[in-house]
């Protein structure tokens, strides 16, 4: 916990009565212009500089969080820092470090490693075509065609260097075709049970408008696209203030919504990627002369299986890839797609409910210090999640020593650089900051690795909820918190 001193505050009344024309009043009334105000000389502040010749680094980063705790765009929100040495495994300086705060999307944080712990970084989702009776003398298929899934996220999006759903389909042509396959007498059947119709309900309390997203199971309106991810969408005669209500195909329930701004014409289709892949493919093996006189039907369980030969298999980019895109675009729908992986992996179904288990209980494995968390999601999308400042920064310190740890740090976007931090530390810290950011409505949040001037490591944690004014502004009090830190 930050103690002001009575020295340092006496060495800046005296400057501040020295240069009292450049002296600037930090309990001044929040206005929306306070921001914006411009000054005609742009000289460096006395008292700064009387500050930083006389304080060490610790010394300067508990005056500048003293000030802050006086700002009127902080003075009033609910919100921790802790910067911790790893090495030492003490805090170097604090303030509310035990506070439970909403986290936002730094819960992927906890999702994506304990993916990485589980499943390893080279983990792929496999997809495959395969086939079940005989071709004959005039390469006729005698049987069936399975494509069977394992709840591949990337399928078909593109993400993480994924294949096109085209792309896909080609392979899988090119695999017929080697195997003299010119009709087929028979049935897609599509042969997956991941990821669909276990959802008993939404995550708790989940945020669905936010800076004009709208967050769903499948991710934002802003990403989806009817090729790849269909969305029931429909415009809403039931309310005059609400123009279209989603309904999630995993769980019956509505959720309204000001516009819809993802990609393409809207549609009422479901999003089944794995439907989507095969009845592109039965589609594209008519038009390239391959007759196929059954339909696509789904078999999620199948008690006498039929003997089966694979064609060819699509594999997935490698878990480390799909968290690298995961964490550097704070993407949702794959951050949910992995909560449910791990739970496929540890408790054998596809809910989140078992994802959720599985996370805490890894994180009970490895001593998180679960003070104050609350883990409702794999995203970071519910206000019901929590978690104290020191308990990410103990965390984050005790992933140093892990094999995957140069993965886990790759994924983090850096400041000034790369991700979601590329608009943030463009001067002091660029490229010298690597955290996950979140963002929810009037909640802010930043933790990661800082390395100093000096050339260490440090861990910190830095969460502000309810805070005054615009994201911009609590942005730049965020980078004004952490640049003393670099001098570490």
């Amino acid at each position: 916990m930050v103690k002001f001193r009575k020295y340092i505050s006496g060495i800046t009344v005296l400057a501040s009565g020295l240069f009292l024309a450049q002296s600037t009043v930090s309990t001044v009334l929040f206005t929306p212009a306070y921001d914006s105000q411009k000054v005609a000389l742009n000289l460096p502040s006395p008292v700064a500089a009387i500050e930083k010749t006389i304080l060490s680094p610790k010394e300067l980063i508990d005056v500048n969080l003293n000030t802050m705790i006086t700002d009127p765009v902080l003075k009033n929100a609910s919100w921790g820092f802790v910067v911790y040495d790893p090495k030492t495994k003490k805090i170097i300086s604090s303030y509310n470090e035990n506070m439970p705060l909403v986290p936002a999307s730094t819960t992927k944080l906890l999702t994506t490693e304990t993916a990485l712990n589980l499943l390893g970084e080279n983990y792929r989702w496999m997809t495959q075509l395969e086939y079940s009776g005989q071709v004959d003398e005039n390469g006729v298929l005698n049987g069936n065609l399975y494509i069977v899934g394992s709840g591949d996220p990337s399928l078909g999006t593109n993400k993480a260097g994924a294949l096109s759903y085209r792309e896909i389909i080609s392979d899988f042509v090119s695999g017929l075709s080697n195997e003299g396959i010119k009709k087929v007498n028979g049935d897609i059947i599509i042969q997956t049970a991941l990821f669909k119709g276990n959802i008993s309900r939404l995550p708790e309390n989940v945020v669905w408008l936010e800076n004009n997203n709208y967050y769903l199971p499948v991710g934002t309106t802003r990403e989806i696209s009817p090729a790849n991810e269909k969305l029931i969408v429909k415009k809403n005669n039931l309310s005059t203030d609400k123009k279209f209500f989603y309904v999630s195909p995993y769980a019956n329930q509505m959720v309204y919504a000001e516009k819809y701004e993802g990609d393409g014409a809207l549609t009422t289709k479901l999003p089944d990627a794995p439907a989507y892949l095969a009845n592109t493919f039965r589609t594209t093996l008519v038009k390239s002369g391959i007759a196929v006189t059954g339909k696509v039907t789904p078999k999620m369980t199948d008690a006498t299986p039929e003997s089966r030969k694979l064609v060819s298999a699509y594999k997935s980019p490698t878990l480390g890839d799909i968290i690298y895109y995961t964490n550097q675009h704070s993407d949702n729908s794959l951050a949910e797609a992995l909560l449910r992986t791990v739970g496929f992996f540890k408790k054998g179904d596809q809910t989140s409910e078992s994802g959720r288990v599985v996370v805490k209980d890894h994180l009970k494995d490895i001593a998180f210090d679960a003070e104050g968390l609350n883990y409702i999601d794999g995203s970071g999308l519910s206000r019901s999640n929590t978690v104290t400042p020191i308990a990410q920064a103990k965390y984050l310190t005790s992933l140093m020593n892990e094999k995957y740890y140069g993965t886990y740090l790759t994924s983090l976007p850096i400041g000034g650089q790369s991700g979601t931090l590329k608009r943030m530390f463009n001067i002091t810290g660029n490229g010298q900051v690597f955290a996950k950011t979140g963002t929810l409505n009037k909640v802010k949040t930043l933790a990661g690795y800082i390395k100093t001037n000096s050339g260490r490591t440090l861990v910190f944690s830095l969460l502000v909820n309810n805070y005054a004014g615009s994201v911009d502004m609590v942005k730049k009090r965020m980078e004004k918190i952490i640049e003393p830190t670099l001098e570490l």
